[in-house]
C-alpha cells in the first residue's frame, strides 16, 4: 500500500516501482514513472521533523533538481497546522520558505512572470525586506519521493531565481509550464531547524544533540 503522508497533496511516488500516482476526485491512478533519485548524503529523510516558530513540520516529499553545475534537494514539509513549506538543501545550508504570492506583483517579478528574463543584482522588496537576485538558473527534475503538490515526471523543467540579503533572508521565485510561484523565508544551518529523526550517515556527527 502506498503511504499517505499528506491527504491534501495530489501526487505520490512509490518507493518500490517509482510509479507516480495521482489522487483526484476520489480516483487513484498511475500517471507515469519517476526517475530514480541519484544517491546523495543528505541527513534528512521522509519523516524527519523540524521545529518552526513553535510549530512542528514533517518532511513528506522530496524533489531533486539538477542544473549545469550541480544539483540540490527540495524537501516539502507539512506543518501540524496544515501549512506547507519548502526546505532547500545545498552544500550543507538550508533555505526554509513558505509561499508568498504578493511579491509576484512587484514590477521586476511581474516581468519575470510574463516570461521575460531577470538579471542577477535586481533588488525587490518582500515582506518588508530588500533582497537582491544572486542566482538565476535553468533546472530539470532528476527524481522524487514521497507526497508532492505537482507531478515530477522526466522532462519537467523550471527557471529558478534566488534572492537573499546580508541578514539571511531568502526569496525563491520559480517559473515552469504551470506558472510562477514565490517562496519567502530564511537561510539556516541544520541545528537551527531543530530536526528529529535524521538519517544516520557513517562517519558523520549530528550537530548538537540532534537525533
Amino acid at each position: 500500500m502506498l503511504p499517505l503522508r499528506d491527504p491534501g497533496l495530489p501526487y505520490s511516488t512509490c518507493q518500490y516501482c517509482q510509479s507516480l500516482v495521482r489522487r483526484r476526485d476520489g480516483v487513484v491512478e498511475a500517471v507515469g514513472t519517476v526517475a530514480s533519485l541519484p544517491q546523495d548524503v543528505s541527513p534528512i529523510q521522509i519523516g524527519t521533523t523540524f521545529a518552526l516558530d513553535g510549530n512542528s513540520a514533517e518532511a513528506v516529499g522530496r524533489v531533486r533538481w539538477g542544473w549545469q553545475d550541480g544539483s540540490w534537494n527540495e524537501w516539502f514539509l507539512r506543518a501540524d497546522d496544515g501549512r506547507h513549506y519548502w526546505l532547500g538543501e545545498a552544500m550543507g545550508m538550508y533555505m526554509l520558505t513558505s509561499e508568498y504570492p504578493a511579491v509576484l506583483e512587484v514590477p521586476a517579478i511581474r516581468n519575470f512572470v510574463d516570461g521575460n528574463a531577470i538579471a542577477v543584482g535586481v533588488t525587490v522588496k518582500a515582506g518588508g525586506k530588500w533582497l537582491a537576485a544572486t542566482d538565476v538558473k535553468e533546472t530539470a527534475c532528476l527524481g522524487s519521493e514521497g507526497d508532492l503538490p505537482f507531478p515530477t515526471l522526466p522532462g519537467r523543467t523550471m527557471t529558478n531565481v534566488d534572492f537573499r540579503n546580508a541578514d539571511g533572508d531568502a526569496l525563491s521565485v520559480q517559473r515552469d509550464d504551470d506558472g510562477t510561484t514565490a517562496w519567502l523565508g530564511r537561510w539556516s544551518d541544520l541545528a537551527g531547524l531543530q530536526p528529529r529523526n535524521l538519517r544516520w550517515i557513517e562517519g558523520w556527527t549530528m550537530p548538537g544533540t540532534l537525533a
